[in-house]
């Protein structure tokens, strides 16, 4: 299931329960598709923040990604 197809997905059981309560099932399904897009976007931030170089005063370049690395 591509990311689109998780959105709409997502957007479906959002508005079938404002028309009506989801059953256990869709609940969980909901549930699942929501994690797996927050897990989506926080991966994608992550990767967008390990690539950023900061010059520092002295000239010398700091990678965000692998100082935070090294800290953990």
């Amino acid at each position: 299931m591509t990311m689109d197809e998780r959105i709409a997905r997502i957007n479906e059981l959002y508005h079938l329960s404002q028309a009506r309560e989801l059953t256990a099932v869709e609940k969980m399904e909901q549930k699942a598709l929501s994690k797996e897009y927050v897990d989506a976007i926080k991966g994608n931030l992550k990767a967008q923040l390990d690539n950023i170089d900061i010059v520092e005063k002295d000239g010398t370049i700091t990678n965000l990604g692998e100082k935070h690395n090294a800290r953990t």
